[in-house]
């Protein structure tokens, strides 16, 4: 019988990390989750409990070097390898780009990409060597569609997005398996944490109104991070993969509406003034109703 999967999953604390981790140790993988600290896991430890599965958690925080050098080493002491890693570990950050400063940007970089750049340099040596394993990047529908008023947040995932991609011409000759992973909203504690904005200006209101509608629409309708777990798991384990999926609530529309847009109409949709009508146009460009009701 041969030995199950090794899988890393960074962010595992909560969200779409915290399902991952549950949902691929239900299906037969050991699973390594990373958090920053264990002072604050207990939920973790009760979904964990009640799913019957054994999670190994690492502190490990993939903004620093030093951290994720240590965590890699405690995994690949107790396991040997690791077949899959998934990037979850993130954050997200609002500003449009007049008020958001430059060490903000380098900040939100930091983390949604560093991290996952410094985690991926650890798996891949061996990955390289066995000719196998898989990079699960979770990136996000604003890697897709300039979400506004997050410059920051929409910056690093556009940047994950195109190291991703080039990643999977990289490692094709390996057998190496690179998956782009892009939620919408999903129910997460990342939107609870993101709820200042700047407005240094206030020359904004609007578009920050906008964003902050957007999400409430949203958040009212999340897709489970379980969902999220699920399209993981086929991914890696599909014998006819994709290199990208869109999932979770207002994922796959947004992407759709954007690429049927001119560049001309996004412009336009910014222009409009009146709140109302901002709101009929998304839905007629997105086909996903955020207006207030």
């Amino acid at each position: 019988m041969s030995d199950p999967p090794v899988t890393v999953v960074t962010g595992a604390n909560s969200g779409i990390g915290r399902a991952t981790a549950i949902h691929l140790a239900q299906h037969g993988h050991r699973v390594f989750g990373t958090v920053r600290g264990t002072s604050r896991i207990d939920t973790f430890h009760k979904q964990k409990a009640a799913a019957r599965v054994e999670v190994e958690l690492v502190e490990l925080d993939v903004a620093e070097d030093a951290s994720v050098r240590r965590g890699f080493e405690q995994i690949l002491s107790a396991a040997g390898r690791v077949d899959v890693l998934v990037n979850n570990a993130g954050v997200g950050a609002n500003a449009v780009a007049e008020e958001a400063t430059p060490e903000l940007y380098l900040d939100v970089m930091n983390i949604n990409l560093c991290g996952a750049i410094r985690c991926i340099k650890h798996v891949l040596p061996g990955m390289r060597e066995r000719r196998s394993g898989a990079i699960v990047n979770i990136t996000s529908v604003a890697g897709r569609v300039a979400a506004l008023a997050q410059s920051p947040y929409v910056a690093s995932k556009y940047a994950f997005e195109g190291v991703s991609e080039g990643l999977a011409q990289e490692l094709a000759p390996f057998g190496i398996r690179v998956v782009i992973i892009e939620p919408g909203v999903t129910k997460s504690a990342i939107f609870a944490k993101s709820i200042d904005v700047p407005n240094s200006t206030g020359a904004y209101d609007a578009p920050y109104r906008r964003m902050f509608q957007f999400y409430g629409a949203g958040i009212a309708q999340a897709t489970d991070p379980v969902e999220v777990a699920r399209v993981i798991h086929h991914a890696i384990t599909t014998e006819s993969p994709q290199l990208r999926y869109a999932t979770s609530w207002g994922g796959q529309a947004m992407i759709d509406g954007r690429r049927a847009m001119t560049d001309e109409e996004w412009v336009e949709l910014g222009a409009i003034k009146d709140d109302t009508e901002y709101y009929a146009r998304f839905a007629e460009h997105f086909h996903v109703d955020i207006a207030p009701s």
